[in-house]
């Protein structure tokens, strides 16, 4: 039992140090109109970029043979049960978002959020249903790779993870993060129901990616390069999270999530 939780933490610390390495060369810019396509490729360090274009091929194969078309028959489903399944993966992600405000110091939007948590886990239904944005209480998102970019850690290089597709150094530090501190995970694993991880992975991955079927099928066709259009769209929709700016004018980007959008 250890050595399983020592290897994670091994890996975060590892990836860490290299972050802070590199932040003080390499901080997140904090202006919410810095979001030109070509001054964001001036600010994206990819020094592994072939190795990086043979796992994107990989991921895009993967996307268009599993990915896409489960996506699309999910997108047949009733509305309300898709309503449903988005609510309630949502709902399981609100204990770490409200874990990242309190350690970005938005207490006001901690305190919603777990407002948010209690209505919908209750009358709600477990997350089923979303009482609680009809009450004011709006959804916000939050992760460990936002959570570092506000402590001042960089973005450090550029990296696409088999499957999880593009990250950079200090979000993939952000997603070892969520896999060691998830409660929800954490219990599944304690409980000897390990298989609940991958499939709420999967769950997750299915659900985001019927939400942007066409958005991404324009971007794959119309991208003289489509490597490097993901690459920029990743990067102007983090640096738009990090910023807490509206991101629904940025072309979203076929991506697999553990934790959140």
């Amino acid at each position: 039992m250890k050595s399983k939780f020592c290897y994670p933490v091994f890996i975060l610390i590892t990836l860490l140090a290299f972050n802070l390495y590199g932040a003080a060369s390499d901080q997140v810019s904090t202006n919410p109109d810095d979001f030109e396509t070509s001054q964001i490729e001036d600010e994206i360090y990819d020094p592994i970029e072939p190795i990086n274009r043979a796992i994107f091929s990989f991921n895009n194969v993967a996307d268009k043979v599993i990915l896409e078309p489960v996506a699309k028959g999910y997108r047949k489903l009733p509305s309300p049960i898709q309503s449903g399944i988005n609510n309630f993966l949502s709902n399981l992600r609100t204990p770490l978002v409200v874990v990242n405000q309190i350690l970005q110091g938005q207490g006001q939007n901690a305190v919603e959020s777990t407002g948010r948590f209690f209505v919908n886990s209750t009358v709600g239904v477990f997350g089923l249903f979303d009482f609680a944005e009809k009450m004011g209480l709006e959804e916000k998102e939050e992760d460990f790779g936002q959570t570092l970019a506000t402590w001042g850690v960089g973005d450090g290089f550029y990296i696409v993870l088999p499957l999880f597709g593009p990250s950079n150094l200090r979000d993939t530090t952000g997603m070892v993060m969520t896999m060691i501190t998830d409660p929800i995970n954490a219990y599944a694993v304690s409980e000897g129901e390990a298989w609940i991880v991958p499939m709420r992975t999967a769950a997750n991955a299915v659900d985001q990616r019927s939400k942007i079927i066409d958005e991404v099928n324009a971007l794959r066709d119309n991208s003289l390069d489509y490597y490097v259009a993901v690459r920029s769209s990743y990067y102007q929709n983090r640096k738009a999270a990090i910023n807490n700016v509206d991101d629904s004018q940025l072309t979203p980007i076929p991506l697999i999530s553990i934790e959140f959008e």
